[in-house]
């Protein structure tokens, strides 16, 4: 299993690029959140100027951020920049959508703007909102096409199945771990969590800001993709439903993503503090050296090739050694 990471997009993204890239890592994917960070692919087009081996992507795009045309420029300037090192995700919009109020895009239109994507790469003249487009871009403005880079789709149900099953070169999961991943070569698994000394409680100080806001994310997961009564059937989750009913019904997904895997909202802390912590090695990969390789080797029998931890807390370097030392130790 490839031991890459990844980084909710801040302004020292880059920097902890290369800090990964010093430790081993094998990838570096960052996040296309624009309500909560940074431009995406100027963040990368940095990180590729300061590292050399590592390799570099959004995980995930979110095709209604941009116009396709966008993203294919942006995609070809990075594969300049750091020549066979670049791969790219598409998702529906977890974050990049929600915490902006709106709902996931259906696959039917993810299916029209990977093709269109693709396409558009290849150097082929293609057909998007009913105008004809190509990439025209003269030499020194981008790689001659085609511009090859690998494509993976984030999904977890039967239409992104279908999806990147025909149109991805890899399945990108986080959340859940669907059935069909071992039918794909290549399949990085986004999770959170963090390596606990042996007699470390799993609610201490440290365990709360370096895995609470990945721990967080089975309530955001829950109040969208199951409603407020998936959320009360969490422990401590009455307390994060009573936090989050306190605004009102039009900003209620402000609430909720605020702070979203970087650190503990209002209603994050009051379900920690009511029992939620419990829940910390079940919704993360959290505990002891051997517990995460444990873990990872799990992983590995369901069909991951790719783990990619996200470090959260404010000692990057700490987060990053631990975890990399439990995940190739053997």
């Amino acid at each position: 299993m490839d031991v890459s990471v990844a980084f909710p997009t801040a302004l020292s993204s880059p920097d902890d690029i290369a800090l990964a890239e010093e430790l081993g890592y094998a990838r570096a994917w960052v996040y296309d959140t624009p309500q909560q960070s940074p431009d995406v692919w100027m963040t990368l087009a940095l990180a590729a100027e300061r590292t050399e081996r590592i390799g570099l992507g959004p995980g995930v795009l979110v095709p209604t951020l941009r116009h396709p045309m966008t993203n294919a420029a942006a995609t070809a300037t990075l594969a300049a920049l750091a020549p066979g090192r670049v791969a790219v995700a598409f998702g529906t919009g977890f974050t990049g959508r929600r915490a902006m109020g709106y709902r996931a895009i259906p696959w039917s239109f993810m299916d029209a703007y990977i093709r269109t994507y693709r396409a558009l790469l290849r150097g082929e003249v293609v057909e998007w909102e009913g105008a004809q487009m190509q990439m025209l871009h003269p030499d020194g403005h981008a790689p001659a096409r085609p511009v090859e880079v690998p494509v993976l789709v984030g999904a977890l149900g039967p239409k992104g199945d279908a999806v990147a099953r025909e149109l991805g070169d890899g399945l990108y999961v986080t959340l859940a771990q669907p059935e069909f991943m071992p039918a794909y070569s290549w399949v990085p698994y986004l999770a959170w969590g963090t390596v606990l000394d042996e007699d470390e409680a799993q609610d201490s100080e440290h365990a709360k800001v370096a895995a609470g806001p990945g721990w967080a994310l089975a309530y955001h997961g829950a109040y969208e993709f199951g409603g407020p009564d998936a959320v009360r059937e969490l422990a401590g989750g009455d307390a994060w439903m009573d936090t989050v009913e306190k605004a009102p019904d039009g900003r209620r997904h402000l609430a909720v993503h605020v702070g979203h895997c970087v650190e503990l909202n209002d209603a994050d802390r009051a379900a920690w503090d009511a029992g939620g912590h419990t829940m910390l090695r079940d919704a993360t990969i959290s505990g002891t050296r051997n517990e995460v390789r444990d873990r990872l080797d799990e992983l590995a029998g369901k069909g991951v090739t790719e783990i990619v931890f996200q470090p959260c807390g404010p000692d990057t370097r700490r987060e990053l050694e631990r975890f990399h030392d439990a995940a190739t130790s053997r």
